[in-house]
Protein backbone atom coordinates (compact mmCIF):
# COMPACT_ATOMS: atom_id res chain seq x y z
CA UNK A 1 0.00 0.00 0.00
CA UNK A 2 1.18 3.30 -1.00
CA UNK A 3 1.84 5.80 1.97
CA UNK A 4 -0.99 7.91 0.80
CA UNK A 5 -3.49 5.35 0.80
CA UNK A 6 -2.44 4.54 4.33
CA UNK A 7 -3.01 8.03 5.18
CA UNK A 8 -6.27 7.68 3.88
CA UNK A 9 -7.22 4.48 5.76
CA UNK A 10 -5.89 5.97 9.06
CA UNK A 11 -8.35 8.86 8.42
CA UNK A 12 -10.92 6.24 7.88
CA UNK A 13 -10.27 4.72 10.81
CA UNK A 14 -10.49 7.89 13.13
CA UNK A 15 -13.93 8.55 11.51
CA UNK A 16 -15.21 5.29 12.27
CA UNK A 17 -13.92 5.31 15.71
CA UNK A 18 -15.49 8.75 16.14
CA UNK A 19 -19.00 7.30 14.55
CA UNK A 20 -19.25 4.36 17.08
CA UNK A 21 -18.14 6.10 20.09
CA UNK A 22 -21.19 8.12 18.77
CA UNK A 23 -23.47 5.83 18.05
CA UNK A 24 -22.63 4.49 21.97
CA UNK A 25 -23.43 7.42 23.16
CA UNK A 26 -26.68 7.84 21.69
CA UNK A 27 -27.29 4.14 22.83
CA UNK A 28 -26.41 4.31 26.20
CA UNK A 29 -27.45 7.62 27.19
CA UNK A 30 -29.87 9.04 24.09
CA UNK A 31 -27.40 12.19 23.89
CA UNK A 32 -25.38 13.21 21.19
CA UNK A 33 -21.75 14.69 21.61
CA UNK A 34 -22.73 18.32 21.78
CA UNK A 35 -25.54 17.62 23.59
CA UNK A 36 -23.42 15.93 26.33
CA UNK A 37 -20.75 18.96 25.91
CA UNK A 38 -23.56 21.31 26.70
CA UNK A 39 -25.04 19.73 30.06
CA UNK A 40 -21.51 19.04 31.24
CA UNK A 41 -20.84 22.85 30.76
CA UNK A 42 -23.63 24.09 32.37
CA UNK A 43 -22.74 22.00 35.31
CA UNK A 44 -19.17 23.06 35.49
CA UNK A 45 -20.13 26.78 35.20
CA UNK A 46 -23.36 26.95 37.23
CA UNK A 47 -25.52 29.96 36.52
CA UNK A 48 -24.69 30.84 32.97
CA UNK A 49 -25.75 32.98 30.34
CA UNK A 50 -26.43 30.82 26.76
CA UNK A 51 -24.36 33.37 24.94
CA UNK A 52 -21.45 32.41 27.72
CA UNK A 53 -22.51 29.22 27.33
CA UNK A 54 -21.88 28.82 23.99
CA UNK A 55 -18.76 30.71 23.55
CA UNK A 56 -16.95 27.92 26.65
CA UNK A 57 -18.42 25.17 24.25
CA UNK A 58 -17.13 26.69 20.77
CA UNK A 59 -20.11 26.58 19.52
CA UNK A 60 -22.34 29.61 17.82
CA UNK A 61 -24.91 30.53 20.21
CA UNK A 62 -27.84 29.83 17.37
CA UNK A 63 -26.30 25.92 17.77
CA UNK A 64 -26.10 26.02 21.37
CA UNK A 65 -29.87 27.35 21.45
CA UNK A 66 -31.17 25.02 19.26
CA UNK A 67 -29.71 22.05 21.24
CA UNK A 68 -30.70 23.32 24.73
CA UNK A 69 -34.35 23.70 23.17
CA UNK A 70 -33.95 19.42 22.53
CA UNK A 71 -32.82 18.97 25.92
CA UNK A 72 -35.83 21.09 27.12
CA UNK A 73 -38.39 19.08 25.40
CA UNK A 74 -36.51 16.06 26.71
CA UNK A 75 -37.26 17.61 30.51
CA UNK A 76 -33.59 17.27 30.91
CA UNK A 77 -32.79 21.40 31.36
CA UNK A 78 -35.12 24.39 32.34
CA UNK A 79 -34.67 28.20 31.43
CA UNK A 80 -35.15 30.97 33.70
CA UNK A 81 -35.17 34.47 33.32
CA UNK A 82 -32.80 36.54 35.67
CA UNK A 83 -33.96 38.16 38.20
CA UNK A 84 -31.64 40.86 38.11
CA UNK A 85 -31.80 41.48 33.95
CA UNK A 86 -35.07 40.10 32.42
CA UNK A 87 -33.26 40.17 29.39
CA UNK A 88 -31.02 37.01 30.44
CA UNK A 89 -32.10 33.91 30.24
CA UNK A 90 -29.93 31.09 32.15
CA UNK A 91 -30.11 27.25 31.40
CA UNK A 92 -30.06 24.34 34.33
CA UNK A 93 -30.18 21.04 34.71
CA UNK A 94 -33.34 19.35 35.63
CA UNK A 95 -32.98 16.46 38.27
CA UNK A 96 -33.54 14.03 35.43
CA UNK A 97 -30.66 15.58 33.47
CA UNK A 98 -28.14 15.47 36.77
CA UNK A 99 -28.76 11.88 36.77
CA UNK A 100 -28.80 10.97 33.23
CA UNK A 101 -25.20 13.02 33.23
CA UNK A 102 -24.15 11.21 36.01
CA UNK A 103 -24.48 8.26 34.28
CA UNK A 104 -23.00 9.39 30.40
CA UNK A 105 -19.98 7.99 29.17
CA UNK A 106 -17.41 10.17 29.30
CA UNK A 107 -16.71 11.79 25.97
CA UNK A 108 -14.29 10.39 23.23
CA UNK A 109 -11.47 13.53 23.49
CA UNK A 110 -11.75 12.87 27.49
CA UNK A 111 -9.64 9.88 26.28
CA UNK A 112 -7.76 11.51 23.38
CA UNK A 113 -6.48 14.23 25.55
CA UNK A 114 -5.57 12.02 28.81
CA UNK A 115 -3.36 9.79 26.18
CA UNK A 116 -2.13 13.25 23.64
CA UNK A 117 -1.04 14.90 27.25
CA UNK A 118 1.29 12.01 28.19
CA UNK A 119 3.10 12.07 25.16
CA UNK A 120 6.33 14.07 25.19
CA UNK A 121 6.13 18.20 24.08
CA UNK A 122 7.98 17.73 20.64
CA UNK A 123 5.59 14.49 19.97
CA UNK A 124 2.42 16.73 20.93
CA UNK A 125 3.60 19.74 18.34
CA UNK A 126 4.63 17.00 15.60
CA UNK A 127 1.06 15.49 16.02
CA UNK A 128 -0.22 18.82 15.98
CA UNK A 129 1.88 19.99 13.01
CA UNK A 130 0.91 16.99 10.66
CA UNK A 131 -2.66 17.29 11.64
CA UNK A 132 -2.83 20.71 10.50
CA UNK A 133 -1.24 19.87 7.48
CA UNK A 134 -3.90 17.33 6.73
CA UNK A 135 -6.16 19.60 7.32
CA UNK A 136 -4.94 21.90 4.94
CA UNK A 137 -4.03 19.85 2.27
CA UNK A 138 -8.58 18.57 2.34
CA UNK A 139 -9.30 22.35 1.96
CA UNK A 140 -10.15 21.91 5.68
CA UNK A 141 -8.52 24.40 7.26
CA UNK A 142 -10.74 27.51 7.61
CA UNK A 143 -13.90 25.04 8.49
CA UNK A 144 -15.40 26.52 11.45
CA UNK A 145 -15.72 23.74 13.92
CA UNK A 146 -15.39 22.79 17.82
CA UNK A 147 -13.37 20.66 19.07
CA UNK A 148 -15.59 17.78 19.78
CA UNK A 149 -14.70 14.03 18.45
CA UNK A 150 -18.43 13.82 17.49
CA UNK A 151 -19.18 12.26 13.95
CA UNK A 152 -22.17 14.81 13.58
CA UNK A 153 -19.90 17.64 13.88
CA UNK A 154 -18.09 16.40 10.85
CA UNK A 155 -21.04 16.11 8.81
CA UNK A 156 -22.87 18.61 9.12
CA UNK A 157 -23.03 22.23 9.33
CA UNK A 158 -23.07 23.23 13.19
CA UNK A 159 -25.97 25.43 12.14
CA UNK A 160 -27.98 22.16 11.31
CA UNK A 161 -29.33 19.86 13.25
CA UNK A 162 -27.64 19.51 16.34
Amino acid sequence: MEKHEEVLVALRQIMRAIDLHSRKLNKTSGLTGPQLVIMRAMRELGQVTIRHLAAETNMSQATATTILDRLEKRGLIVRQRSNVDKRKVHPHLTEEGEALLANAPRPLQDSFINRFQELEEWEQSLLLSSVQRISSMMNADNLDVAPLLEMQSLTHHPEEKA
